[in-house]
C-alpha cells in the first residue's frame, strides 16, 4: 500500500476552501464557532492547495476538511461536520 502524503494526515484539522464557495463559508463558520484550532488553505492564494484536496478526496468539489485521523469530508453538513467534531473531542 503506497504511503499517504503528509498532508492525508495533518497533525491538526485542515480545511481546504474558497471565500466564492458557500458550503465552504458555512463549514468556516462552523468550525470558527466552536473555537477549533483548524489550518485553512485557501484555494485561491495557496497554487498546490487544489490539487491536494483531489488527491486526498478524488473529487474536486469543496470543501474538503481532513481529520488528523486520516479521515475526511467532502462538502459535510453541519451536521455531519458537528457530529465528528463532538466524536474528536471525546476520543
Amino acid at each position: 500500500m503506497p504511503e499517504q502524503p503528509e498532508y492525508a494526515t495533518p497533525d491538526r484539522i485542515t480545511m481546504y476552501g474558497a471565500a466564492w464557495c458557500s458550503d465552504c463559508r458555512r463549514s468556516k463558520a462552523l468550525l470558527d464557532g466552536r473555537g477549533v484550532d483548524y489550518e485553512y488553505v485557501d484555494l485561491e492564494v495557496v497554487t498546490e492547495g487544489a490539487d491536494r484536496a483531489k488527491a486526498i478526496s478524488g473529487r474536486t468539489n469543496i470543501p474538503v476538511v481532513v481529520f488528523p485521523d486520516g479521515t475526511f469530508f467532502v462538502e459535510p453538513s453541519d451536521a455531519e461536520l458537528g457530529a465528528k467534531l463532538d466524536a474528536t473531542a471525546a476520543a
